[in-house]
């Protein structure tokens, strides 16, 4: 029944293929792992990648006093922090602001998705990473999961996880995703791999036929898991599995894994709330293996539409098909947007910070981009990277403050600009990694791990 238990964990947040069961931590770590620039601040983080590019105008930094067709439709309210007003849809996270540094002079010039992600989750610019040319490549640079993997030493839990899965589209996952050209032993662990295009989105947690019975496809997925455990565990030297596999799987017997996998054995208050859905269980499992040991979790906030696969919901042009024609503020307020994010992202700040571990774990919120100052016809904003906000707290943040000022329209950074890659650059800092660190791809070139300036100030 606990082996059933925790597959059923793994499985409850997405299809977790087979071919994504890759555990770079478990394999032996490279003799030459350069020591950290510092004492680290954070013993792990967890990145929340609100993919699509919400908007600062409607969340973070509102102007209030902008004219019509600029100012956001929704209200700015009164936080924790005397001066620090944010949306009037977020008052769960209202109450949390003297945990949050609002960087609100995120700038980079590209208004691209494909290519904002890349540089958002590799530090890097790669023009070539777009339509029809976004998938990941074993030539890309790496994720800063598996470059926390290649300076962090293997332990039995990865040291980074994505959860519920790789930004994919169209079964696409997208360049920036993975362990480039490190190899596939620093790719972080991934419960998920991109489905192909005709599979439908992951079912609803704790869904079933009425009958108490999952849907054909979720049986048939464990027992492929259960047949190949099974081999494992009477034949180890299988042909046909090579080490990464034959470890893959050695994972879901661990003591520790099963410890963090099984949310079935969660403190009911404590999950409810998470909120039982797709995005709170994800921030759930992000906070239980962080706990457990994990240094770098993703969390990828991504919506299932019914027709299938999946859409960024944050991407709020509106009259989008696959969500149902709506006006961009209308998705904004949607499950799948704002109500979720303020329930799931407070209880993850107050939990964490209740369970004393809030001071060594950094939280990083943020997109690819931020959306136009002003309001299309479609009631919604466009893509905009020039000026976005990007949230951070605990792991020696300094909470309540606001770093960078954008200008009157949150169009454009007034003060302190701040690139993806130096957002990159805290997050190494704060682990005690050095970006200066090399790294060398497949051909023995090396390459500095990040160009990026930590946002030093922000401690």
């Amino acid at each position: 029944m606990k082996r059933m238990i925790r597959r059923e964990a793994l499985l409850s947040l997405g299809q977790a293929g087979l071919g994504s069961l890759t555990l770079p931590w478990l394999l032996a770590a490279e003799k030459s792992i350069a020591q950290p620039a510092r004492r680290p601040r954070a013993k792990s983080c967890l990145l929340i990648f609100l993919w699509g590019g919400p908007p600062q105008q409607d969340m973070w930094d509102l102007k209030p006093d902008a004219p019509s067709g600029i100012r956001s439709l929704f209200q700015p309210i009164a936080s924790a922090v005397p001066g620090i007003d944010i949306c009037d849809q977020m008052p769960q996270i209202a109450r949390h602001t003297d945990k949050l540094a609002l960087v609100r002079s995120m700038s980079h010039p590209s208004n691209d998705h494909e290519i904002s992600i890349y540089r958002s989750l590799t530090g890097r610019v790669d023009e070539s990473v777009v339509v029809p040319n976004h998938f990941r490549r074993r030539s890309h640079f790496p994720h800063v999961g598996a470059g926390v993997s290649r300076f962090s030493p293997a332990k039995i839990l990865p040291t980074a996880v994505t959860l519920p899965g790789p930004v994919w589209f169209s079964g696409i996952s997208f360049a920036g995703t993975h362990g480039g050209f490190l190899g596939q032993k620093y790719d972080p662990f991934e419960f998920q791999r991109a489905p192909r295009p005709d599979l439908k989105g992951p079912e609803e947690l704790a869904a079933d036929d009425g009958q108490g019975r999952r849907t054909d496809g979720r049986r048939r997925l464990l027992d492929e898991i259960e047949s190949h455990d099974r081999l494992l565990q009477t034949q180890r030297d299988v042909r046909g599995f090579d080490d990464v596999q034959q470890r893959a799987f050695s994972l879901l017997a661990s003591p520790e894994a099963r410890r963090a996998l099984e949310l079935e054995n969660e403190d009911v208050r404590r999950r409810e709330s998470y909120g039982r859905h797709i995005y709170g269980e994800s921030f759930l499992l992000a906070a239980r293996l962080i706990e457990a040991g994990v240094r770098l979790v993703t969390v990828n906030w991504m919506h299932f539409p019914k027709q299938g696969g999946t859409i960024n919901p944050w991407d709020n042009h509106g009259g989008s098909p696959l969500l149902d024609g709506l006006g961009g503020y209308a998705l904004l307020t949607q499950p799948y947007c704002l109500p979720s994010l303020d329930q799931a992202f407070a209880a993850l700040l107050a939990d964490l910070a209740a369970r004393g571990v809030l001071d060594e774990t950094l939280v990083v919120l943020t997109g690819e981009f931020g959306r136009t100052p002003k309001i299309n016809a479609q009631n919604g904003r466009d893509h905009w990277g020039p000026c976005y906000t990007t949230v951070l707290a605990g792991g020696g943040i300094r909470g309540g403050q606001v770093y960078g000022a954008s200008d009157k329209d949150a169009a454009y950074p007034k003060s302190n600009p701040v690139a993806p890659e130096d957002i990159l650059a805290t997050i190494y800092d704060s682990l005690g990694i050095s970006s200066d660190s090399e790294i060398h791809d497949s051909l023995g070139r090396p390459y500095a791990l990040c160009l990026g300036r930590s946002v030093s100030e922000l401690f």
